[in-house]
């Protein structure tokens, strides 16, 4: 069972979403782009929320789009071992320090957790007196939750309040 690591976090300082996934699959490892398997609804679940397809888009511009509507990605996890990409199959977890990065972002609104594994790693790794931007839990977009885009979208759709600028 191999090492793995996380991508660097792609973050603007104006940043109000930081969506966190747990540990990047095997083909995202691959390819070194978040959310890069096909069958990843990501992308797609994504592009309402900014008002862009991002699907459509090449990697560079579709990080650039998330940048220019305010979100930022990353990881809970920092490394881990695991066999194949299923978060079930993770050991040996080293977290990503998230609470400095969200320290450090004054504008960020709230921190969305893409998937069950990625809510339960990084609520531990924020702490439990965390009172910074509201915690938004997440439907994975991962090919193995088996929950249909359309079950899904409702969730990930309330990310779009966030990004609305204040008055």
């Amino acid at each position: 069972m191999s090492l793995k690591h996380s991508f660097p976090p792609i973050v603007a300082p104006d940043a109000r979403i930081l969506v966190l996934g747990s540990l990047p699959g095997d083909r995202s490892l691959a390819a070194q782009r978040y959310y890069a398997h096909p069958q990843n609804q990501f992308w797609r679940l994504m592009s309402p929320v900014v008002g862009l397809n991002l699907a459509a888009l090449d990697y560079d511009d579709r990080l650039a789009a998330l940048g220019a509507s305010g979100v930022a990605l990353w990881d809970v996890i920092g490394s881990a071992r695991r066999a194949g990409s299923s978060d079930a199959a993770i050991l040996d977890v080293e977290g990503n320090n998230i609470a400095a990065l969200v320290a450090r972002l004054p504008n960020l609104r709230a921190v969305a957790f893409n998937g069950g594994t990625a809510l339960k790693q990084g609520v531990k790794l924020l702490g439990p007196n965390f009172a910074g931007p509201t915690i938004v839990a997440l439907p994975s977009s991962s090919p193995l939750h088996t929950v249909g885009i359309a079950a899904k979208q409702p969730a990930w759709n309330q990310l779009a309040a966030f990004l609305v600028e204040q008055a």
